[in-house]
């Protein structure tokens, strides 16, 4: 594991470097933390940026948030809770080959991620030490760089969320700005060109070992199926440092769009331009499909991208209603998602019981209305909790399976002995049963509440009444 990331010649760095590591355990000892990076930080200051990077301090911080953040292994197959022995003995090591320039990453592992409009998406998994690198620089670097992003970029920034980007856009659009310039990158994290990237990356790093180290990063090969694929270009998600680089070359055409004085609203590779009309729109989008191409190397994806009204798109999970003071709801395509995600969990649960289906769903539901506690419609959260309902019933009914079954444990929630023998032999399936008034009424609301279930709408009513 370490003849891949270092030179053979690590003695002498192990003995220098005992003073740095304690002296009992051999183990990361808690620092003092590293030096404040400051917007006026010169580049004469950055040249000794490394030496913040392998900062006792900084390394353990990293190495709490990789430990947290889990994850499965890289093409070396370590996982994470082997890391600490694994620095107990080798750390010294790795700590030199960085100052001097010497560490090299290995590959990623690609694992291929379905996306819900169709097509896959690529993460690339970095081994576990790979990660606490990453997270070390991204912990140095992400100070340096915050105080130079735009008001209008959203996306993997602290103190900065999805729900904020959302309420900004619809901000825009009940001040008038009622056409989108909607923007999707094609491909973004794998089309990335490393020099145009690096080159804003040197704007404000100056130390040499640090920029080495970033661009040895994007060039680390693709593992697949066993053969390593060399990189020329992209930043594949994955890794701690690719959502700060993808930040660091976007502010670009932040800064472009702030210049021609236009609203907008970006998360990551996510751009929406607000507009007053269709033809300012065009205009716009011929300016910065040319802008992205010509300067930062990058390409519109033309077949999700529109000049459009706003509640015709989707942002982050939501759309807006067409009135004057347009009010949020959750996109359709959302709603879709969560119900797919439903059946999976209900499918791998036909032999469980229903009160642990119910915990096994309850934190998918918490999440996904935790996120979802914009909307300003509630309609399709009654709709779905129903729908949720009738899943849990249709579930118990295919469990029942035979007629004698299903008369007694309809018997069983209060239904007298004729109705249900009637019911249990009526010859229709699971989801017309489960949408009949005889598992209505000995399965009503009130006892998937009992059991626990997230109601949606109520749990909405709560989020919003805090806030």
């Amino acid at each position: 594991m370490v003849s891949k990331r270092i030179d053979k010649a690590e003695a002498p760095a192990r003995a220098a470097e005992k003073r740095g590591t304690d002296r009992k355990s051999g183990e990361l000892p808690l620092g003092a933390g590293i030096r404040a990076a400051t917007s006026e930080q010169t580049k004469a200051e950055d040249h000794a940026l490394m030496e913040q990077v392998v900062d006792l301090g900084n390394m353990r911080s990293a190495y709490l948030r990789v430990v947290e953040n889990r994850g499965a292994p890289g093409v070396d197959g370590v996982p994470v809770f082997e890391l600490r022995g694994w620095l107990k003995e080798h750390w010294p090591s790795v700590k030199a080959a960085m100052l001097e320039g010497r560490y090299i990453p290995q590959a990623v592992r690609a694992v291929d991620i379905p996306k819900p409009a169709g097509g896959k998406r690529t993460l690339g998994v970095p081994t576990v030490v790979d990660r606490l690198v990453q997270q070390a620089l991204h912990q140095v670097l992400q100070p340096v760089f915050e105080p130079t992003f735009s008001e209008g970029s959203y996306g993997f920034r602290p103190g900065r969320s999805a729900q904020q980007a959302v309420q900004q856009a619809q901000a825009y659009i009940c001040d008038g700005k009622r056409w989108v310039v909607d923007i999707d990158l094609e491909q973004f994290f794998d089309r990335v060109n490393h020099d145009v990237l690096m080159a804003r990356v040197a704007r404000r790093v100056g130390d040499k070992r640090v920029l080495k180290l970033i661009r040895r990063f994007l060039e680390a090969g693709v593992m697949r199926e066993g053969l390593a694929q060399p990189r020329t270009e992209g930043t594949p998600q994955g890794g701690p440092l690719s959502p700060l680089l993808s930040n660091i070359l976007l502010t670009d055409l932040d800064r472009e769009l702030e210049r021609r004085g236009l609203a907008f609203v970006r998360y990551a590779d996510d751009c929406n331009i607000y507009v007053g009309s269709r033809v300012a729109g065009e205009r716009v989008m011929r300016g910065i499909r040319a802008y992205l191409k010509d300067v930062l190397r990058l390409r519109i994806n033309e077949r999700k991208s529109a000049v459009a009204r706003p509640w015709e798109r989707k942002f982050l999970g939501y759309t807006c209603t067409v009135q004057r003071k347009s009010r949020l709801r959750i996109a359709p395509e959302s709603v879709k998602r969560l119900k797919q995600k439903v059946r999976e969990r209900l499918r791998a649960a036909r032999g469980r019981s229903l009160q642990r289906t119910i915990e096994e769903l309850n934190p998918l539901l918490r999440g996904w209305i935790n996120y979802f506690q914009l909307t300003q419609t509630q309609g399709v959260l009654d709709d779905l909790d129903q729908w949720l309902r009738r899943r849990l019933r249709c579930l118990l009914w295919r469990q029942w399976r035979t007629p004698r079954t299903r008369v007694r444990k309809l018997r069983a929630l209060g239904l007298d002995a004729e109705r249900a023998r009637v019911s249990a032999v009526n010859g229709h399936g699971p989801w017309w049963n489960a949408g009949a008034s005889h598992m209505n009424e000995a399965l009503p609301a009130r006892h998937f509440t009992h059991l626990g279930l997230v109601s949606l709408l109520p749990a909405l009513q709560r989020l919003q009444g805090v806030r």
